[in-house]
């Protein structure tokens, strides 16, 4: 096929990017604020400090349980339908972490971060949907498209956070209110948004001829399995560190506006390498920039290692920004050529339900080992990123095993 004629085939697939780009840059944005402040409200209304993350976990854990049904329901009546169901569980979820800031109340609070899981939940399947109407050359390339539109919500969410708070003296969690206000109309803006989608729903002939695959058989496929292993460790090592990080920075003495700061660099730094990661990919292969992801995220936390200088918070959380970015769309890449178009559904759904389990133990480790482990933060925030280490290591060898395995025929 000609560069040309392909252009052509891709017109479709390449409006659908720039919806999913934007649906990226303004929705995405309500993660990003959670993120920031989401650790410091569960500090204040926890009972107990090792819950203080608890709801941030609540967010990846409604995500996680999300997913399987998300992506069914995608299967059968299209993305349009399941990303909004997404955006209006980010509108209620905001409402009730509102109402909970009013009550001041921690359970309520985390089951509106719950909710706010369902749309985190659909946005992990934007990537997805960005080749659903591609060609197998543009695919890699929409994949890293749409998670650079992270970008913008990198610099809108964090900064807006800091706008609502700058000249606030009020230090109760009633400060953090129109963080959520803003929440629910950036919700309302996605709703309005996926009407402009255009990817045409699966049709029961093409989900039901092909025999399928059980579970296990799926997982059974090395290039499935390691591409969840990989996926699921970089993202899960990026949250561990995250959560963890605002909390990390106000105990060494720093400023909400500093946390806020750092963050915005953060991730920035996730979709950044989204502009050229997709060509990287179509030129090195996954396997080799899931490699480097991996060995990035060690760079990570070897700069946290050396001290509790904000500098030190700035360059760390770039890098883990960085690995993250290559680790996990490399595996995200690895995934979509490791299964037919009848098995889909099925893979995503399953590779996003184990990818946000861990996401969610990550998340809960964050703040037992952040709160909980030594005497004094740093202590605590050292703990939380030698705790890498083991699964970092895991992650490489199965890699290393998955290159050394000799080349098969497609199952």
């Amino acid at each position: 096929m000609s560069q040309m004629s392909e252009y052509i085939n891709d017109k479709k697939a390449r409006q659908n990017v720039v919806v999913l780009v934007a649906a990226q840059a303004i929705l995405g944005s309500q993660v990003a604020m959670i993120f920031v402040i989401g650790g410091l409200i569960g500090q204040q209304l926890s009972p107990i400090a090792c819950l203080a993350t608890l709801p941030i976990s609540f967010i990846v854990f409604g995500s996680m349980t999300t997913a399987p049904w998300l992506s069914a329901l995608m299967q059968k009546f299209g993305r349009r339908i399941g990303f909004s169901v997404g955006a209006i569980g980010g509108l209620f979820g905001a409402a009730i972490a509102a109402y909970a800031l009013v009550q001041n109340n921690f359970w309520i609070f985390v089951f509106g971060n719950y909710l706010t899981g369902i749309y985190m939940s659909s946005q992990g399947f934007f990537r997805f949907a960005a080749v659903d109407t591609a060609s197998e050359g543009y695919r890699p390339k929409a994949i890293s498209y749409v998670m650079a539109g992270g970008l913008l919500s990198a610099i809108f969410g964090p900064q807006l956070v800091s706008v609502l708070m700058i000249g606030n003296p009020d230090t109760s969690v009633l400060r953090f209110f129109p963080a959520y206000v803003s929440i629910i109309v950036l919700n309302l803006l996605g709703l309005l948004l996926f009407l402009f989608l255009d990817i045409p729903t699966p049709t029961s002939s093409k989900i039901d001829t092909s025999p399928k695959r059980s579970h296990l058989s799926l997982l059974s496929d090395p290039h499935i399995f390691v591409a969840i292993i990989c996926a699921t460790i970089s993202y899960a090592l990026m949250n561990l560190v995250m959560t963890s990080t605002p909390l990390a920075i106000v105990a060494c003495g720093f400023a909400v506006t500093d946390a806020s700061n750092v963050v915005t660099a953060h991730v920035l730094a996730m979709f950044a390498p989204s502009f050229f990661t997709g060509h990287l990919i179509a030129r090195f292969g996954a396997e080799k920039i899931v490699g480097i992801g991996l060995f990035i995220l060690a760079g990570a936390g070897i700069v946290a290692l050396r001290g509790i200088e904000i500098e030190f918070f700035f360059i760390s959380l770039i890098l883990l920004g960085i690995g993250w970015n290559f680790g996990f769309i490399g595996s995200t890449a690895l995934l979509t050529s490791a299964h037919s178009a009848e098995e889909k559904g099925r893979v995503q759904g399953m590779n996003d339900l184990i990818v946000f389990g861990g996401v969610t133990i990550g998340s809960l480790a964050s703040g037992g080992l952040m709160n909980c482990s030594g005497t004094n933060p740093i202590e605590g925030w050292t703990a939380v990123n030698l705790a890498m280490v083991p699964l970092l290591i895991f992650a490489a060898g199965s890699l290393i095993w998955l290159t050394m395995k000799p080349k098969s025929a497609p199952t």
